[in-house]
């Protein structure tokens, strides 16, 4: 098979266990900043903490992506989970993580732990990681720590939350204006936890109080700051771009010795490598970029190299197939979540394949064309697991909605797996060009519940002929996928309408590139098949095609920045005819 899972099997798995645990609570907790981060192995990329989303299986995902011997370049995090019900609520806490068969236990041993390994922080296959606490009580946020720190590398305090849901519940971005209560959260785990604790923080209005705010994060004992150059308020549509120039000058304004991550505007690969360059930081945290595109810390395959899974085009730019990262992940979810033997599966398509080579009895049924005219018998599917019925009809397989009898004799338990809970979201996010292109793809996926794998195979299987469509209409006419085709309507048509005022086209495209999100586009964009990022319009092209409408306040704000903004112009301006007045 084309996919590399990393195997958690061995003969020394109990030990390498016992001894990595036994670590964890001895030698481990005396190292703190850089030193610490030095024991990781100094990772560069970092997985974000994302809400029901940064989960073990996801982590898998985006770990097999990384080659065996770089394992530990990859610095991953938990998705964040609330302290409060984590450290009250045994139901919560055993549903949010799962080191352990058995649960958590209050009085941790490392021997009985080893040998009870399970999923989140297992030593052999899911670390480095850190494990993220939303908070606003420095009590109870000890309490939910402990219970974690046995398997883990360090405990994050989540200052960066910027939803609403935070600012009801006094925790996230929404405690920055408390830095008391913020030194006494950190403070309180740095002196009695046997793990080092980091924050996530989000910058402030100035350069000057960010750097502030960072020295009393510093001072509480955190060994690492991960900051996102974004302020509070952007986020959905006032996302905008981070300012990495902050991250810059927080790297030169603090201690040397400080590990500092950057969080904001990685999209694509080549991003880390700029991020690096631009900001100085040591490590790089990419979030939304990495649901769109798990493999995004990973390097593409040389040309000639690409196998069955990695598509490059005539014009050399290429990614993961779709049909090629949904493998992987359901095969994630059967070996380590269901730890059911993994399904047989045949090769991916290549249009270079023989028909005798990937033809299957079902396929060539699928395949097959149907008269417009001449209404098709659906023919019922045999399903070796429950789940609802899939019909045979044209050129796909489309789930209906199961009869009355069929809902009861073939109900779906309800699992509370984080894992299986969080499938139908990820996929969403990781077929978002191919759904609408393919609204059975689409439909497919919305109605499969957490739990029915018969229905999420079903959605796989979709994907694969859709994939199969999409390589061999590149095959047949490549010029359809080349751009402008590719480029977002709305982005083209403020090109034309730029272009249509008179405006030569290649200025206009460059000037347009200045003020919007086209150059981005433009460098991110794949055909729908390639798992590719979700570029956001910039708030000024949300505001222009009213996906975004400011209040009153916000816009007598606006105008006054665009007042002063237009005052300092007029002030530069005078400022060059006087100098130029000296030089005569």
């Amino acid at each position: 098979m084309a996919t590399t899972l990393v195997s958690v099997n061995g003969p020394s798995l109990l030990q390498r266990a016992e001894e990595c645990l036994s670590q964890q609570l001895t030698a481990r907790r005396k190292l703190t900043g850089r030193a610490f981060y030095e024991s990781l192995g100094s990772p560069k990329i970092i997985l974000a903490p994302m809400v029901d989303q940064s989960e073990f299986a996801w982590r898998m995902l985006t770990r097999s992506f990384i080659p065996p011997q770089s394992s530990r370049t990859l610095l991953a995090y938990t998705p964040m989970i609330h302290s409060r019900l984590f450290s009250e609520t045994v139901k919560f806490r055993n549903n949010n993580f799962q080191p352990t068969r058995s649960g958590l236990p209050s009085t941790p041993d490392p021997a009985a732990m080893a040998s009870d390994v399970y999923l989140d922080g297992n030593p052999s296959i899911d670390r480095p990681l850190f494990v993220q606490f939303c908070a606003n009580d420095p009590d109870e946020l000890l309490a939910a720590a402990k219970y974690v720190q046995p398997y883990c590398d360090a405990v994050d305090l989540n200052l960066g939350c910027p939803q609403g849901i935070a600012r009801k519940g006094h925790y996230g971005a929404f405690l920055q204006e408390d830095w008391r209560l913020i030194y006494e959260l950190i403070n309180k785990l740095h002196k009695n936890l046997n793990v080092p604790v980091t924050a996530k923080i989000r910058i402030l209005e100035t350069r000057e109080k960010t750097l502030e705010y960072a020295k009393v994060i510093l001072s509480a004992g955190a060994s690492v700051v991960t900051v996102h150059g974004r302020h509070r308020d952007q986020k959905g549509h006032k996302t905008g771009i981070a300012d990495w120039s902050m991250l810059r000058y927080l790297r030169e304004n603090l201690p040397p010795d400080t590990v500092l991550f950057a969080n904001g505007n990685i999209l694509q690969h080549e991003d880390i490598e700029k991020c690096l360059q631009e900001t100085g930081v040591d490590g790089v945290m990419s979030a939304e970029g990495n649901l769109y595109d798990p493999a995004i810390f990973a390097k593409p395959p040389p040309i000639g190299s690409e196998g069955r899974e990695y598509w490059r085009g005539q014009d050399g730019k290429g990614g993961y197939r779709m049909d090629a990262v949904f493998r992987r992940y359901m095969d994630i979810i059967y070996q380590y979540v269901l730890e059911k033997p993994l399904p047989q599966r045949g090769p991916l398509f290549l249009p270079s394949d023989s028909l005798a080579e990937v033809a299957s009895p079902s396929n060539d049924k699928m395949d097959e064309e149907v008269e417009p005219q001449r209404p098709v018998k659906r023919q019922k599917c045999d399903n070796s697991e429950s789940g609802p019925r899939a019909y045979i009809h044209g050129s796909a397989v489309e789930n209906q909605h199961p009869t009355n009898d069929e809902k009861r004799n073939s109900k779906i338990p309800k699992t509370t797996s984080p894992n299986l809970l969080s499938m139908q979201a990820h996929l969403f996010h990781l077929l978002r060009p191919l759904v609408a292109q393919h609204t059975n793809v689409r439909d497919a996926l919305a109605r499969s519940r957490p739990g029915n794998i018969a229905a999420f195979e079903n959605v796989l299987s979709l994907v694969e002929l859709a994939v199969k469509e999409g390589l061999l209409d590149y095959e047949s006419n490549p010029a359809k996928y080349k751009e402008p085709d590719l480029i977002e309507p709305t982005i083209l048509a403020a090109t034309k309408q730029r272009q249509s005022t008179g405006g030569d086209y290649d200025i206009g495209m460059a000037k347009l590139e200045e003020s919007s999100s086209l150059a981005k586009v433009r460098a991110c964009k794949r055909p729908w098949w390639v798992c590719q990022p979700y570029v956001r319009p910039l708030p000024e092209e949300a505001l222009q095609n009213g996906s975004l409408t400011l209040s009153k306040k916000e816009k007598r704000r606006m105008e006054m920045e665009a007042v002063l903004h237009r005052e300092e112009e007029t002030l530069v301006d005078l400022g060059g005819r006087e100098f130029k007045k000296e030089e005569d």
